[in-house]
């Protein structure tokens, strides 16, 4: 009876994940870690990528700038999805449920392929709508159809990689999804200035090469992981033979998953509202746009990093019914959060000319940048803490609260704000919309964790205490 127990759940009879049994504090680095690494080599990537685009023209910078809205859709639908199956997966291998966690993996591959087909449809049909409701400039207009063109069409490099990271940190492998992203971006930054610079011809060149290379590295990135899963992975069994969608198991994946990839969907309709809003300024505000959301990356992507490693111990965790390391997870979290945003604070408020100086910057774009940066860098005081509590609604199945967040701070505060600012005319005035809403966003979440504590922490602690079942009985 044994062996065949043994055998359906891929472990030895009492074998323990490390999520449920190392010190709170050791395991949040080891899961954190990799992924802060990996995660701020991507920023470096981001922002490589659009140095080398700046030096061909600053219409060209403007137009990767125009495209980030929709590009960062195809991010959020492929994150989002990760986060379900990440949250399904953790929480069912909590459980001992080896049949739900290998079911959550094989699933999530066939949602990527999906989003893939999505996307490569808007590529083929909807851009030129997308940048003529943006721009009337023809310059900037055919540079970014020529970037998101293939970003789009060639969108399955990136599908597969994220949910090959997500499965990997899922199951506490971090130092592996690692290698995967960092073997995506490292490829990339290489084979930026090769096609940027028209080294492989003048078709290839530009923003249209700029987009070559990143779909390079997305591919490379995919097949590292998709190795990893299938060789170094034992806690997930990935098998295609007799495959069939199951209709639950996807439900319970965009349970938790719909509301982070609404949430990001939000954000990218909040770029392109205020992208609209500053081109009634000039185009080089947008391109400082575009160039703060490429340097503001080195602050929030070690914090994504952070929340990869933080969500599955809480996902775990919870299955396992073991409230004092939930707790424990999320304080040490929020306080490293907090840290990385002041000191990304503190290069905004005294480093900003130096930070534009990389991008090529005119001394137009450098007079609107260094006040942008400056003013935009108060709300880093206070996002620490909302971007880990939204991950940690979403890692207790409570993605909804994670999404009413994201809409009050864009949607809701942000995008009305900066209009009603921008019709006094200072532009100056439009970047202040960001600390405000950013005030309002901690507000929604102390309001919300403080709910999930009422209802899914202290009872989860309550009925242990009066003798419910544990997990690691």
């Amino acid at each position: 009876m044994e062996n065949s127990i043994e055998k359906q759940t891929g472990a030895p009879l009492g074998h323990e994940n490390i999520m449920g049994t190392m010190p709170v504090g050791a395991l949040l680095a080891k899961l954190s870690v990799p992924m802060m690494i990996s995660m701020l080599v991507q920023a470096l990537y981001n922002v490589v990528d659009s140095i080398f685009v700046s030096q061909v023209s600053e219409a060209a910078l403007t137009s990767v700038s125009l495209a980030f809205a929709l590009q960062n859709m195809m991010i959020a639908v492929g994150v989002g999805t990760g986060v379900g199956v990440n949250a399904m997966l953790s929480k069912s291998l909590g459980e001992k449920d080896q049949k739900s966690a290998d079911r959550a993996a094989v699933n999530g591959l066939f949602l990527a392929w999906v989003s893939c087909a999505v996307f490569m449809l808007i590529g083929l049909f909807m851009l030129p709508l997308y940048f003529g409701a943006q721009s009337t400039d023809p310059t900037i207009v055919k540079g970014g159809i020529d970037y998101l063109f293939v970003c789009c069409v060639f969108s399955q490099g990136l599908f597969l990689s994220l949910l090959q990271e997500k499965l990997l940190a899922s199951t506490g492998r971090t130092h592996y999804a690692m290698i995967c992203q960092m073997t995506g971006a490292i490829a990339n930054i290489i084979l930026d200035p090769i096609f940027i610079f028209g080294y492989c011809g003048e078709f290839l060149s530009g923003t249209r090469g700029a987009a070559v290379a990143t779909v390079l590295g997305q591919f490379l990135g995919a097949g590292v992981g998709l190795y990893f899963n299938l060789r170094k992975n034992p806690d997930i069994h990935i098998s295609l033979k007799g495959f069939r969608p199951h209709l639950p198991t996807i439900g319970r994946i965009y349970a938790v998953g719909a509301p982070s990839i609404a949430m990001q969907c939000v954000g990218s309709v909040m770029v392109f509202f205020l992208n609209r809003i500053l081109m009634a300024f000039s185009s080089t505000a947008v391109a400082v746009f575009g160039v703060y959301f490429k340097l503001q990356s080195f602050a929030f992507m070690p914090v994504f990093g952070l929340n990869n490693g933080m969500v599955p111990i809480i996902s775990y965790n919870y299955g396992a019914r073991r409230p004092d390391r939930v707790k424990e997870t999320i304080r040490l979290a929020a306080f490293t959060a907090e840290a990385i945003m002041l000191l990304g604070f503190a290069v905004f408020q005294l480093f900003p000319d130096t930070a534009l100086a990389l991008f090529n910057a005119s001394e137009q774009m450098l007079s609107i940048g260094e006040v942008a940066l400056r003013i935009i860098s108060i709300s880093f005081l206070l996002a620490g803490l909302s971007v880990v509590f939204c991950s940690v609604f979403q890692a207790l199945g409570n993605g909804l609260y994670s999404l009413y967040v994201s809409i009050g701070r864009q949607l809701v505060v942000l995008v009305p704000v900066a209009w009603v600012l921008s019709r006094f005319g200072r532009l100056e005035l439009v970047w202040w919309s960001f600390p405000i809403a950013e005030a309002v966003s901690l507000t929604l979440c102390v309001i919300f964790m403080a709910v999930l504590d009422r209802k899914i922490i202290r009872p989860m602690a309550r009925k242990d205490a009066a003798g419910g079942t544990n997990a690691s009985e």
